[in-house]
């Protein structure tokens, strides 16, 4: 796959003057030569992520995944509806910055998107969907699970997958059926989490109250910020509590540094069960720390791997790229997106609203029920448990997708 699609800065009064003075040549073309078939104008959708910054790893599979979904689109005929009209990818880079983004936003705006992909990280997507909706642009989040996001009210603000209100219930929900066939081992559990309240925080509060009623108490909860660059004293302090079970909960650069902080300093857990575990479920981290890595669980994010749509996996690792699910949620993102176009038959960004609102979209490879919003909000998405078992990411939970039965505990 390639990235050939730049985005280029231009002023309002240049942007409005260069398309009528296109709007007159081509008038002109039209009468001089009515013969000639115009070809017809690509539909621009906005590509926002955080390609620089903290966030860039994932901002970039994110992107690749977008534009993975955009090429196999126009390769495969772009938007009948409009005569066959290619996407035309106009580029973003929210640089891990909320106010970034939202400035982004703006450009996109006066380079006359359609609509918006992005822009993987909660606080940044909060900042980009309100921005958008300045517009009317509609703005399909791929990644960012905070549900404030679709709980604002916000019309042209749509998310495909589940926010983490969901994912933590189904966390809770799997955890317990694995241990209760385990024979019921855990006893007690400590929560690691970042810090912000959307995400972390609220992921915490659920598993808390989740597990209670099981009698599975929470010993300690350890927050931390994001970025961060060191965990040496939270794992000092989940030596001290000594719990049975450690459930992280964080972005990427920070799983990984936790987990391996973990393995340097022999803390040995029965199990780690993360929710949205920022490592624990990306095979860049099984490929790169297969030993930090092994018997890792986590609800998070999947992909059906029964299905045989997910054959995108091929396509990405022939690429060199993890299939990592910041690039099959972009990818899916981008596909519900141009759905919603082709149903519409229109570059109207109100009209695509109407089309993604009414979407029963089900061309995809996620382990999802009838695609169906509500206030923006796809209610048919669900999280997989998984664990990391061998050099592979395998689905544990539920049984229906299930690929392998959990190790659990794992081995000493």
């Amino acid at each position: 796959m390639t990235d050939k699609t730049k985005f280029t800065t231009i002023s309002r009064h240049r942007f409005l003057a260069s398309t009528a003075a296109g709007t007159a040549l081509a008038s002109a073309g039209m009468l001089a030569m009515p013969h000639v078939a115009r070809a017809a104008s690509p539909v621009k959708v906005g590509v926002v992520h955080p390609v620089t910054g903290w966030a860039q790893y994932s901002g970039s599979q994110c992107r690749f995944g977008a534009m993975m979904a955009l090429e196999e689109i126009n390769a495969n005929g772009g938007i009948k509806s409009l005569g066959g009209a290619k996407l035309e990818a106009a580029m973003g880079d929210a640089q891990s910055k909320p106010e970034v983004g939202a400035a982004e936003v703006e450009k996109l705006n006066e380079a006359g998107v359609s609509a918006i992909v992005g822009a993987y990280a909660s606080n940044i997507c909060l900042a980009t969907t309100q921005a958008a909706a300045k517009h009317g642009i509609p703005h399909v989040v791929d990644v960012g699970v905070n549900d404030k996001i679709v709980k604002r009210g916000l019309s042209n603000t749509f998310r495909f997958g589940p926010g983490f209100g969901i994912i933590t219930q189904h966390g809770v929900d799997s955890f317990l059926a694995i241990n209760k066939a385990a024979g019921n081992p855990t006893k007690r559990v400590a929560i690691v989490h970042e810090n912000t309240t959307g995400f972390g925080a609220g992921i915490a509060g659920i598993m808390t109250k989740g597990l209670a009623p099981a009698g599975i108490e929470v010993v300690e909860v350890l927050p931390h910020p994001t970025p961060n660059k060191d965990f040496r004293n939270i794992v000092l302090k989940l030596k001290e509590v000594d719990a049975d079970v450690v459930i992280p909960s964080h972005y990427y650069n920070e799983g990984v540094l936790f987990l391996r902080t973990l393995q340097r300093q022999k803390v040995q857990p029965k199990a780690i069960y993360s929710v949205l575990g920022g490592a624990s479920s990306q095979y860049r981290f099984v490929s790169e720390f297969p030993d930090a890595a092994q018997y890792v669980l986590d609800c998070n994010h999947w992909f059906d791997p029964k299905n045989p749509a997910a054959a995108a996996r091929k396509k990405t690792e022939a690429a060199g790229k993890h299939f990592n699910y910041e690039v099959f949620l972009a990818y899916s993102a981008m596909m519900f997106t141009a759905d919603a176009i082709e149903r519409a038959g229109s570059t109207d960004r109100a009209k695509i609203t109407e089309a993604m609102a009414s979407s029963s979209w089900s061309g995809h490879f996620m382990p999802y029920g009838p695609t169906k919003m509500d206030n923006g909000q796809n209610t048919g998405a669900r999280p997989l448990a998984t664990q990391v078992l061998g050099k592979e990411i395998e689905v544990v939970s539920p049984a229906d997708y299930a690929t392998k039965a959990a190790v659990f505990p794992r081995p000493a």
